[in-house]
């Protein structure tokens, strides 16, 4: 745990008692704060209470004699329109921050030279988080990862001057810390995405960009138009920029050829590293990834040796383009993380014969904007509420059939592709969906997903699980 020591003999309120709330109000209380915790779940502040930590109705605080107030990440503080209790905290005009915003001021305090990477982008940041924290390790440095990914980030160990922070940040984190300042920030890509949280995508991609136009040092994607605006308005301002392209070349920056990665400086490009053979970072999202991991570590002092050999043993996360097992010339990949088509859409783009599993709870738009990659797609298993209207925008592109279930949609699959000629068939689950028809989350239908494939027989299993 980080004690939240800047906030020592201070009064503060704190709403949302979830993970990362409970996490930062025990943060604030070890930090010697007076704190007062609260929730709209009854539920929430008795399990607080019962845990040690100050609880009490906000409506009924004193706002005047607060001298700040940390919200945590879900709840909203400016659309759909504010919470009750920001509208609280503004009214008496105490500052509102979140958990991220409480890390990076113990770091400023206690150990400001602590190597500090802070990823965002709409996809993508946390396989980069996941893979940087990786290549740190693996290179021997005394690492911790958390934010939006794994652990809060309150609940890591304290800062250390030798000690690298590698930390998932969401555009609702972002929003809640006004001082944050890593000393390498990444932003990867943008695209529409909690539009109902934050208004707009002009709001959206000005909050992602804070991230960055704060950091040291700042690595951005330019593969989308918004990314390449906001790298040109930063270097325009002074800003250390560094470049990643995943699609083109660059004369200044990192890109990806073939499958090297690729350092230019003034026109004049060195090979770096190279994916071939990593299975996990297969894929051009991927290559992405890697991309911004590579120039994130070089900051860091990491040597090229170093960096590739981190990559060479990088699992990948469960559930994002997880190979997780094996069955003759067929390999199995679980991508049930791929909620929406756009996600989908990187996982069929990284095969060219799949034997694709989909489906679940349908998004707006389906899989219409999927069209164009139907042709690597050799049949549809479908399965979950979304099947017959997938089942209607696949029409007679490809082959298909209604599976229903996931154990089924496995064994059919398993069973087409055993027969395919190709040197490689995959057997892909990027359902383009959410989970919530059939499962609880994304993590319990990969889980699904897995247990299928463990149950085919003569299959190998691959992967921790």
């Amino acid at each position: 745990m980080i004690p939240a020591t800047v906030f020592k003999d201070k009064t503060i309120a704190l709403f949302g008692l979830g993970g990362s709330g409970i996490a930062t109000a025990r943060a604030l209380v070890a930090g010697g704060s007076q704190l007062c915790a609260f929730d709209d779940n009854p539920e929430s502040v008795a399990r607080a209470a019962s845990e040690a930590v100050p609880t009490g109705d906000l409506r009924a605080l004193d706002w005047s004699a607060q001298d700040g107030f940390v919200l945590s990440p879900g709840v909203p503080l400016t659309h759909p329109h504010p919470h009750w209790s920001v509208e609280l905290a503004r009214a008496a005009g105490v500052e509102i921050i979140g958990d991220v915003e409480l890390f990076a001021r113990e770091r400023r305090v206690h150990a400001p030279a602590a190597p500090f990477v802070a990823i965002t982008g709409t996809n993508g940041k946390s396989t980069t988080t996941a893979l940087i924290a990786h290549v740190l390790r693996h290179a021997g440095r005394d690492t911790q990862m958390g934010g939006n990914i794994g652990r809060a980030v309150m609940t890591l160990d304290p800062p250390k001057p030798e000690r690298h922070y590698v930390v998932e940040c969401s555009s609702y984190q972002i929003d809640l810390a006004p001082t944050l300042d890593p000393s390498v920030g990444i932003l990867l890509n943008l695209s529409p995405d909690h539009l109902d949280r934050h208004g707009s995508f002009a709001n959206y991609a000005g909050i992602k960009e804070r991230l960055v136009a704060r950091s040291d040092r700042a690595i951005v994607g330019v593969d989308d138009a918004d990314c390449r605006h906001i790298a040109d308005r930063l270097a325009a301002d002074g800003h250390t920029i560094r470049r990643i392209s995943a699609t083109a070349r660059l004369d200044d920056g990192f890109y990806l050829d073939g499958l090297d990665l690729v350092r230019a400086v003034g026109g004049v490009a060195d090979k770096l590293a190279t994916l071939e053979g990593i299975g996990a970072l297969r894929g051009a999202h991927n290559a992405q990834n890697a991309l911004a991991a590579l120039a994130a570590c070089l900051e860091c002092g990491l040597s090229v040796a170093e960096i590739q050999a981190g990559f060479n043993s990088f699992p990948g996360l469960a559930h994002r383009m997880e190979q997780v097992g094996r069955k003759g010339r067929v390999l199995f990949v679980n991508d049930s993380k791929a909620t929406n088509a756009d996600a989908a859409e990187r996982a069929l783009a990284s095969f060219e014969r799949i034997y694709w599993i989909a489906g679940g709870l349908p998004k707006e738009g389906g899989i219409e904007t999927l069209k164009s990659l139907f042709p690597r797609i050799a049949k549809a298993y479908l399965v979950g509420e979304a099947a017959p209207a997938f089942a209607a925008t696949i029409g007679e592109a490809t082959a298909f059939e209604i599976s229903g279930t996931i154990d089924k949609a496995v064994d059919h699959a398993a069973r087409d592709a055993a027969g395919d000629p190709a040197p490689e068939a995959v057997v892909l689950f990027s359902p383009a969906c959410a989970s919530f028809d059939q499962f609880r989350n994304f993590e319990m239908r990969g889980d699904a997903f897995r247990e299928a494939v463990r149950s085919l027989a003569g299959a190998e299993m691959m992967g921790s699980k």
